[in-house]
């Protein structure tokens, strides 16, 4: 017999074993993920089917169904509740919620406080069923969003560190796909919402689960509205004519999805600048006008509400005049509603005006002879696509939603509309939350603020100091070889040992730091990341540099071997598994 043993040495079996136990524990652990994904998508079926029931089937229903002069100043108390509601937790909070769920995904250790959670809630309530033209799906979004962080902190031991985006993600898919009956459009919208250019991958079979969840929870309950909130018949094929006019109505729908999203940015930044208090006032007063207009144009209040109603509107014979009108009336309460500090989300209005656009590019074509009775049904769904598109930079969560809304046949030309609108939209995006892309570990490390790493409690010299007080009492006594010249507040230059041998030992206690000291030294500000402290200084060639803030106060200092200390304690600290954490 040969005197070599045959089969794997020892340590070869315990290597085996280590990674079979190793693979044993990573399946495990996406199993109980997945659990808890399921079970988010449970509780967030029956949270959204309540919230619907009581915003849609309570308070809304019965707000459209009030006489004229009532239903003008349901918004102005709306907006006015939601005003209260905003304000009594920690002295007010924005009213965001599709925004917030955004925010939160990109935070490091993302928080949905129940007070909070509780009072935009209610505030959506007060907003959405008095007659704002937001959507429902922000206050659905968000509130997925937060039971899914909820799952997660009851969890974490069992699920790790790096399962809180993917749940949180989950939640909000879950939220999306009960409001819209649209689970697949769920899964796209939350998954794609929180970047401009780029998807949290991540969370896909997390989100598949919960969206999945929820859409079978929600439809099981009966006291709700199910089926789609835009439902389209289209389901012949398409032609390259109308191919090349979902690339017009793509342009049209760019050009007014950008103009959109500017107008939004703006109407929060207003809101962020006058009384909250005033803002609902008048925010309702004009949305309250806008309802009373609206009706004697329309013969009902078509500003009103999410904008169903308006879609309900459009399915009967109406004039080209008449819609663009409508487009108009629509775009304007929305922005109201915004800038008034509603509560509410903005996919179903943009999708609305979709919808309008389309329909207007489709009577203007059949005024012209170019268009037929079919060609009409194409047009509103290339709209909303495009629109939603460009307004949320969702192109696959438009599309997809079109696939769901509709038959497949007009899920080609929508892509090319969503596609072109893209294009033409460029950056913009009603929402500012939003990321370019996903960051990898560096591109993260470095996004971090300089806050993260400034030295507060420094040594500094004053400007009458000799370069003998500074070399013996601060460079050698505290063994630091560059001292930061400060008059009382004001931060003047950086002092160093290098800089004091230039001057002959003789002259030490005749000579000012202020003669010495480098006053071109780059300075930092509290608002810069880690980015830009370790740009400036690689440019300046020092390992430290002084931060001041807008009236050159003395803040403190980065030095460079601080925020290598701070990398080393990142990588210690960041999820176990092979992958950084979207976001």
């Amino acid at each position: 017999m040969s005197g070599r043993s045959s089969g794997l040495s020892l340590s070869d079996r315990r290597a085996a074993i280590r990674r079979w136990l190793d693979q044993f524990a990573s399946e495990a652990a996406n199993s109980k993920l997945l659990a808890a994904s399921a079970g988010v998508g449970v509780a967030v079926g029956l949270l959204v089917a309540l919230l619907e029931w009581i915003v849609i089937e309570v308070v809304l229903h019965a707000v459209l169904n009030w006489p004229l002069w009532i239903q003008v100043f349901a918004p102005l108390v709306g907006l006015l509740l939601a005003q209260a509601m905003l304000r009594v937790v920690r002295g007010g909070l924005s009213p965001a919620t599709s925004e917030e769920y955004i925010r939160q995904f990109h935070a490091r250790h993302p928080s949905f406080p129940i007070p909070e959670v509780a009072a935009r809630l209610a505030a959506g309530v007060s907003t959405i069923g008095l007659g704002g033209a937001v959507g429902l799906e922000g206050p659905s979004i968000y509130l997925g969003g937060a039971t899914g962080s909820s799952f997660y902190k009851r969890l974490e031991d069992q699920l790790g560190r790096g399962a809180a985006q993917q749940l949180i993600t989950a939640g909000a898919a879950a939220g999306v796909a009960a409001v819209f009956q649209a689970p697949a459009t769920g899964v796209v919208f939350a998954m794609e919402a929180p970047y401009r250019d780029d998807v949290a991958h991540r969370a896909l079979l997390p989100s598949l689960v919960a969206a999945a969840a929820s859409f079978l929870t929600f439809a099981a309950i009966p006291f709700v509205h199910h089926g789609s909130v835009v439902d389209f018949a289209f389901d012949r094929s398409v032609d390259s004519a109308e191919l090349l006019g979902a690339v017009a109505l793509g342009i049209g729908a760019g050009l007014g999805g950008r103009l959109f999203a500017w107008f939004v940015r703006k109407a929060k930044i207003l809101s962020k600048h006058v009384s909250p208090w005033l803002a609902a006032g008048v925010g309702g007063l004009i949305l309250g006008a806008l309802a009373l207009w609206s009706a004697q144009v329309f013969g009902e209040p078509l500003t009103l509400g999410p904008g169903v109603t308006a879609l309900d509107w459009l399915s009967s014979d109406s004039s080209l005049r008449l819609i663009v009108a409508l487009f108009f009336f629509r775009a304007v309460a929305t922005l109201v509603s915004v800038g008034a500090g509603g509560v509410g989300g903005l996919f179903i209005p943009l999708a609305v005006q979709g919808v309008l656009l389309g329909r207007v590019v489709g009577e203007a074509l059949d005024r012209l002879g170019l268009g037929s009775a079919e060609d009409a049904r194409l047009w509103p769904i290339l709209g909303l696509a495009a629109f939603l598109a460009a307004g949320y930079r969702t192109p696959i969560a438009a599309v997809m939603f079109v696939a769901e809304s509709a038959s497949g046949a007009a899920v080609v030309p929508a892509l090319v509309a969503a596609a072109v609108s893209q294009l033409v939209a460029g950056a913009s995006s009603v929402s500012a939350a939003q990321r370019e892309e996903r960051l990898g570990g560096l591109e993260s490390r470095l996004a971090l603020p300089v806050g993260s790493v400034i030295e507060t409690d420094v040594l500094t010299v004053p400007p009458d100091a000799s370069i003998s007080e500074f070399v013996w009492f601060h460079a050698l006594g505290q063994r630091q070889p560059v001292v930061p010249v400060v008059d009382g507040s004001r931060y003047l230059g950086l002092c160093s040992v290098h800089d004091a041998t230039r001057i002959d030992r003789a002259d030490w206690d005749d000579t000012k730091v202020t003669e010495i000291m480098d006053t071109d030294a780059p300075t930092g500000h509290p608002w810069w990341t880690l980015r830009d402290a370790v740009a400036a200084l690689g440019r300046s060639r020092r390992d430290l540099m002084a931060v001041t803030d807008t009236k050159d106060s003395f803040v403190g200092v980065v030095r460079d071997d601080e925020i290598v200390k701070l990398g080393e304690i990142l990588v210690e600290t960041e999820p176990s598994d092979s992958e950084p954490t979207d976001g």
